[in-house]
């Protein structure tokens, strides 16, 4: 929790060499732990809070594919993997921020072919 409250972030990957995806911890999954468990919840180790079955993409995933996944997975946090290795993470507010400046170029691009420059 104080991670994650330090850097302002809602999720973390948990691994133990840095580089392999073993799961990944959320401000989602210590609240319901916490729900279920009371304030011992807050003893546990990652392991015992991580989501397990983590659903990662690849660096050329499409947004809307992100998206996608995210809402169908109800989940926030993607990790990015290339040959099995993380080497990044994708939030909600990335994939939004993606799509508004997709959304903006083409309004862009539509107004001056309507104005004809």
């Amino acid at each position: 929790l104080s991670t994650l409250a330090d850097l302002g972030i809602g999720a973390l990957v948990v691994s133990a060499d840095g580089v392999r995806v073993e799961g990944i911890v959320s401000e989602r999954d210590i609240v319901r732990r916490l729900a279920r468990d009371g304030v011992v919840a807050l003893e546990l180790l990652a392991r015992d809070v991580m989501t397990h079955d983590v659903v990662t993409c690849e660096p050329d995933t499409k947004v809307d594919e992100i998206m996608a996944t995210m809402t169908e997975g109800r989940f926030r946090h993607v990790p990015v993997t290339e040959l099995g290795l993380l080497i990044g993470i994708v939030s909600i507010g990335d994939v939004v921020n993606a799509r508004v400046r997709e959304l903006e170029q083409e309004a862009h691009h539509l107004n001056k072919y309507i104005s004809g420059y």
